[in-house]
């Protein structure tokens, strides 16, 4: 499933290809879809912007705004936040329309303490039906955003809200909760600080839905880890990279089947596997450039892309690779540093990354370049080095003691899931273990704090995502986990052909979560699976 040179109007062949392969893959399994992807560096096709696109390295890089409390009582925190439609400049000189939240893409970030219990209001202003995520929280099933959970808006019919119908394939759901308007989302936080963030989650639209702008960034902090004396302030840089593509009047382009997104889900055929955009945004920029200091700098880094995997390097201007320091991973800081030169980074993760600017010249650059791209997305941002300072940051040797040490003797079972194209009502689909999802059906039963080995196993790119726990990944294709597994996870990326074994406790709360598969449009056409913690 190689990524693909042509846009939409590719020929038949193609088109014919792509779906052929996806057959192939369902009719034979997994051994015939891994060697069908042996080569390729990505998953997916690639859209081609219809506008002038800017040079890289020219347009300052945003950092989103932080979302300020409306109330403070009891211990907790009130937020709220409006769903609506608005336009930006993305690109210079052109608006585009966005789906947002608070108006901005991405939205504003929520910066929370350990322990310390939020409630955010979501009202739903959009055309559609919505729901939240947070994505890597250790949340409550009720506020955990279920696909079916549905925030209705405005004039939206009255039978979904009484039955839960009305999702993409006809399904119901008699477990949905479904509000009009507005809905609380209730997060204790009871979690290790860590980079997390917000998305839509609806059922069969989540990928069109991200796409548009719903997306936005949550960090969880505590004392412990501000303590550590790690880069802060104006050198703690949060960064969202997502790929886009645009038409030609400046709107994002998205080959959906329902451009509407309101009954029809999935995208046309050439995109089965995924949508990629020509265009690489950080914090809703092109290409940007940001001014730094000669010191250390803390990057909070996701992957907030539909289906684009990175591999990235940062690079000054003359050829010289500097170390990308890791500090932490998807749920908070690991044990000890780990130093990368290339660091791999699929859809939904996220990498706390330490880079050190003290020896790069002053007015010298240093590009932060994904390895996998080529052309315009093999640029992503740079940095230009403007003035010495005074560092006084540093990078403990020891950086967290609170990891879990859960051992294989300590599972009291193993599973197995396969992740790979299959049939889903009628069409072409992605499945685990051989099912398309349905919300109906539960797909995994296992008790309040039991602890579990999963051994997981792809066919092409799939970066696998587990609500409410974080897991530890324990091997790869039968050998060690690979230096950037380090630390508790809630992603992994899995490649073509690979297989993964990853061991979790499930702790926390019951209730009804879910395992997916976090490309986007996998997603949406029924790779994910429904786990009930009892």
């Amino acid at each position: 499933m190689r990524e693909l040179d042509e846009g939409r109007g590719m020929s038949r062949r193609r088109m014919l290809g792509i779906g052929g392969a996806l057959g192939l893959m369902a009719a034979t399994g997994l051994s015939a879809s891994a060697a069908l992807a042996r080569r390729p560096p990505v998953t997916g096709a690639e859209l081609r912007s219809a506008v002038p696109l800017p040079p890289p390295f020219q347009v300052p890089l945003p950092v989103p705004a932080v979302l300020k409390p409306v109330g403070t009582s009891g211990g907790g925190d009130r937020y709220e936040l409006t769903q609506r439609e608005a336009s930006a400049e993305i690109l210079p000189g052109v608006r585009t329309p966005l789906w947002t939240y608070e108006g901005a893409f991405p939205g504003p970030t929520i910066e929370s303490r350990r322990g310390r219990p939020i409630t955010v209001t979501h009202r739903n202003e959009l055309p559609v039906p919505t729901v939240v995520h947070l994505h890597g929280g250790r949340t409550p099933a009720a506020s955990d955003g279920y696909p079916t959970d549905l925030v209705l808006p405005e004039g939206w019919p009255e039978a979904t809200q009484r039955t839960g119908h009305g999702l993409g394939h006809g399904m119901r759901d008699p477990r949905a909760v479904v509000t009009r308007l507005t809905r609380d989302y209730t997060f204790p936080l009871d979690q290790r600080p860590a980079l997390l963030w917000y998305h839509d989650h609806r059922m069969d639209f989540t990928g069109p839905a991200i796409w548009r702008g719903l997306a936005g960034l949550h960090i969880v902090r505590d004392d412990a880890e501000d303590n550590l004396g790690l880069p802060a302030g104006p050198r703690e840089l949060p960064i969202m990279i997502a790929d886009r593509a645009f038409t030609a009047d400046g709107s994002l382009d998205y080959p959906a089947l329902d451009p509407a997104l309101r009954e029809r889900p999935g995208v046309h055929e050439p995109y089965l596997a995924g949508v990629l955009g020509d265009v690489i945004l950080v914090n809703g920029a092109p290409w940007p450039v940001h001014e730094v200091d000669a010191a250390r700098y803390r990057l909070r880094i996701l992957n907030a892309s539909n289906a684009r995997h990175y591999e990235l390097e940062a690079v000054s201007d003359d050829g010289r690779r500097l170390d990308l320091v890791q500090i932490g991973a998807d749920q908070g800081l690991l044990a000890a540093p780990v130093t990368h030169r290339l660091l791999p980074i699929a859809p939904a993760e996220r990498y706390d990354l330490i880079i050190d600017f003290s020896g790069v010249p002053i007015g010298g650059r240093v590009r932060l370049l994904n390895r996998l791209g080529s052309g315009r997305t093999r640029d992503v941002m740079a940095f230009r080095i403007a003035r010495r300072v005074t560092d006084d940051s540093r990078i403990p040797r020891t950086l967290s003691d609170d990891l879990p040490a859960w051992r294989r003797t300590d599972a009291v079972r193993v599973r197995d899931f396969s992740f790979r194209a299959g049939r889903m009502h009628g069409g072409h689909g992605w499945v685990i273990g051989g099912l398309p999802f349905d919300p109906v059906r539960t797909d995994v039963t296992t008790r309040l704090g039991d602890v579990e080995v999963w051994r997981l196993i792809a066919d092409v790119h799939h970066p696998i995502h587990l609500h409410l726990a974080g897991f530890r990944v324990l091997s790869r294709s039968g050998r060690p986990p690979l230096p950037h597994d380090a630390g508790l996870k809630d992603t992994i990326s899995l490649r073509p052909g690979e297989a993964a074994e990853i061991i979790t406790r499930f702790d926390g709360y019951r209730g009804r979560y879910l395992f997916h598969c976090h490309n986007a449009e996998h997603e949406d056409m029924a790779m994910m699976a429904n786990l009930e913690i009892i």
